[in-house]
Order: structure tokens, then sequence, then C-alpha cells
């Protein structure tokens, strides 16, 4: 979005600099405190943010709407799952962000924006031989593999959408049977990775940069056939749909948005814009199938490995 363009959008802004602008988010709060002080900076309006694990902010957004209804203007989740549900509910509102047009089709629906890609990866120790090259070989190496928890993570339901889309559940009882070990977070399989207790694992590649930067005696593996990449959606709560909202999310999704966001250590939504690049190729999900299907997937999963 050019420069000029986003301060005429954002003049709007600063009609109503009294009341604050509150977000509700899951996303890293390096991110949100990079990007948020960029829009105050622009604009000079005030921003509450929210900031509560995935489970946790899916409860109280469903308390408040049971009671008096949401009282945020703006939704910045992790993952696209939950998003899907609250579009599905028309919870927000559907409009075309400037810039909206230079996010891959992939990223983006009537109502909601990608604002960075996330890229689940392989983990492995470094003394792993030979070193998985692609996610079959997962159940092929000695010794346990880690699982991130889809019940508890937007991003483990990722990979359990994207295996049953394209492997079916042949792909985790494989997996199952190979001994792996079922753990909360993705950063829980970096640690266990990291300390010995599991050969390999499924994790977030920002999770894994940030442990081999750190010295930690692990390695990335961008496996074949892809990545599986998903994006981290905002957009607009309907009930306010706040000129100052509307703002916000031009940008987070304009130039300076962007780069703030690579500089946090994610790869931007929209290319050439810094942050990390994809270490090969990287593979989608279809949401719309993986969020009807949500209960049941779950349910196959649990018989295999609890929780």
């Amino acid at each position: 979005m050019a420069a000029f363009a986003l301060v005429a959008t954002l003049a709007a802004c600063t009609e109503s600099a009294d009341e604050p602008l509150r977000i509700y988010t899951t996303v890293t709060q390096e991110t949100v405190d990079t990007v948020v002080a960029g829009f105050n900076e622009a604009t000079g309006h005030p921003v509450e943010v929210l900031r509560l694990p995935t489970g946790e902010l899916n409860a109280r957004i469903a308390s408040e709407i049971r009671t008096d209804g949401i009282t945020a203007d703006i939704l910045w989740l992790t993952d696209p799952l939950s998003m899907h549900q609250y579009e599905a509910d028309a919870l927000l509102a559907e409009w075309e962000p400037a810039g909206a047009d230079r996010i891959a089709a992939d990223f983006r629906t009537a109502s909601t924006w990608g604002t960075r890609i996330l890229n689940l990866v392989i983990v492995a120790g470094t003394e792993v031989d030979p070193v998985p090259a692609s996610w079959n070989d997962l159940s092929e190496i000695s010794g346990p593999v880690a699982l991130p928890d889809p019940g508890f993570a937007g991003s483990a339901f990722a990979a359990l959408a994207y295996f049953s889309q394209t492997e079916g559940f042949g792909y985790f009882e494989a997996l199952h049977d190979a001994g792996a070990v079922q753990v909360q977070s993705p950063g829980e399989v970096v640690t266990g990775v990291a300390e010995g207790r599991f050969t390999a694992g499924i994790t977030l590649d920002f999770a894994a940069r940030a442990a081999v930067s750190n010295g930690s005696p692990i390695q990335l593996i961008w496996p074949e056939p892809g990545a599986i990449a998903f994006h981290s959606p905002i957009g607009v709560v309907g009930a306010s749909d706040s000129d100052t909202a509307r703002a916000f999310i031009e940008y987070v999704i304009s130039d300076d948005g962007q780069r703030r966001i690579g500089e946090s250590g994610w790869q931007p939504v929209i290319p050439g814009l810094g942050g990390p690049e994809p270490g090969g190729s990287q593979v989608t999900i279809a949401w719309t199938e993986a969020a009807s299907q949500q209960s049941s997937l779950l349910a196959s999963y649990r018989d295999l490995f609890g929780g």
C-alpha cells in the first residue's frame, strides 16, 4: 500500500482518539507490540490489547456473545480455524481493505485477511541419522516422535487437517504404532527434542529457528512435499466496524506493518517485505473442509492418542 494512501486512510482515526481500539488476539506478544506501536506512531490513537491462548480467548468471546456482546473491535488470531467459525456466524464485517489484493487467495476471505504465514516443519536432534527428509519419514525413524496436541494449539490442528486431507488417518496410525508421543504445544516439541527425550517432531519454523539461533542441539528440516503453511487472520468485528478498526487492518497489511511482522521473526503474508524466507515448498489446507470436520477429526485423533 503506498505511503500517501495509508496516511489518507489513517487520518480518519484521529477524529475519536479518546476511544481506544480494542484488539483480541492470540498472536505472539512481540509481534502485536511492534505492530501496535507502528499504528500508534502513525495515528496517535490509543489501543487496548487482550492477548490470551486460543482456547481461553475463544471461551472469553463465547461468554461475551452470550451476555452483552463482544467488546472487541478487532480479532487477530493465530490460525484460520476459530476465525472461520466467527465468519460463518456473521460476527465479522465484510469489506475490502486497500492492499488486500496483494494477499494470495488462499490466505484471505470476504471478511478476514492473512497477516503472516506460519509453517509447520520437522525438528530433529543434531545426531539423528538418517535425517528425515519427508513427512512420511517420521514413522520410520528410530526413537519417539513428538506431536503437538491439535485440541490445544490451532497450529497443531493444521497438521491434523492437512494429513487427514492428503494421507487419511493411516498417517497418524503409523505414527502411533511407531511410538509417537503427544505433548501440549509446538514449543514443547522443540524443548523435548533438544533435551533428547524425542528423536524428532512436528513444530513451527518460528520456534525451531529461535532455538537454533540460541544454540539448541536441534535441526530444522523443511520436509517434502512442503511445509504446512497457514495464515494468521485478522478481521473487524461487525458490531464495531469503525473507521479506526478498518484503518488498523490496512496498516497491518501495509508495507510498514508487514515489515514489522517480518522483523518480529515471522514470514509476512505479502512477499518481498523482509522476514524469514521459506526454506522450500509450501502446502496448504482446505480450511472450509477442515472446519466442518473439526469435531470428527479430533475424535478420531483422541481415539489414538487420548487426551
